[in-house]
């Protein structure tokens, strides 16, 4: 098998271990819709690559309003890798304690919300101290992990607690321990990660079971759709439509900052 096939056999495995949480994603899907449907939101995090979750979850073609996307650049803006904005700073950031309560005090969260919080490792600081955050807030925590990564890593923490200890739930991407999938003769380390094939699939399997709940509650929600589906009028007012509701959500996040 060559080093392509080798990695889309991995994937298939990966599949076949989001397929095994069906009952939890339901569950998960659940309690987002519900902070939907009262007029509150789910929070998103994602620190490093983990922001690529939260961009697939809101806003995409394919995707609706109800979601807050928290994404600080300073923790995912990899493109300068080295120098000014570089990766060194952003990994320096991600073990920062104290940041994430500087984050979350831009939101007036209410206990209705929900929140979604991703970490491949589950052990860095600032996610795992947003996921504290939130809950201490009376907040509904999924969390997303490579479970195999998690449970292999050390917590970047003082009393090693990792994300999955302030997670109501705990979703797991299929990855392997160390991410990377794949083995090259003469290469001492593998290649090709596989938590984010696996961490795409859960948020958008979320995501459907969040459009047939609010949909069977009446409330069938704006979804992003290309012009190629049903039209460029069709299209442009669906866009703004979904936008118009995100900021009216947002709203109320800005409205009574305490």
């Amino acid at each position: 098998m060559n080093p392509s096939e080798d990695y889309i056999q991995h994937c298939r495995g990966i599949v076949d271990r989001v397929a095994e949480q069906g009952e939890l994603i339901r569950e998960v899907a659940g309690r987002f819709s519900e902070s939907i449907l009262k007029g509150r939101v789910v929070h998103l995090f994602g620190s490093g690559h983990s922001r690529i979750m939260v961009e697939e979850m809101w806003p995409r073609y394919g995707s609706f309003p109800g979601f807050n996307p928290i994404v600080e650049l300073s923790l995912t803006f990899h493109n300068q890798v080295s120098g000014a904005n570089g990766q060194r700073q952003a990994m320096f950031l991600e073990n920062v304690s104290g940041l994430a309560g500087r984050i979350l005090r831009n939101f007036h969260i209410s206990e209705e919300d929900t929140a979604l919080v991703v970490s491949s490792s589950g052990c860095n600081v600032v996610p795992t101290e947003i996921a504290e955050q939130f809950q201490s807030r009376g907040v509904w925590v999924a969390g997303l992990v490579s479970l195999a990564h998690c449970e292999g890593s050390e917590s970047k923490r003082e009393d090693g607690r990792k994300l999955v200890d302030f997670s109501d739930a705990v979703l797991d991407t299929g990855a392997p321990l160390g991410d990377s999938m794949i083995n090259i003769d003469g290469l001492p380390t593998p290649v090709s990660p596989g938590s984010t094939v696996g961490g795409c699939m859960v948020v958008n399997a979320i995501k459907a079971e969040v459009a047939l709940r609010l949909t069977k509650a009446g409330h069938p929600p704006e979804v992003l759709t290309s012009a190629a589906l049903v039209g460029s009028e069709r299209a442009t007012a669906l866009f703004e439509s979904a936008y118009d509701e995100h900021s009216r959500r947002m709203a109320a996040l800005y409205g009574k900052i305490e």
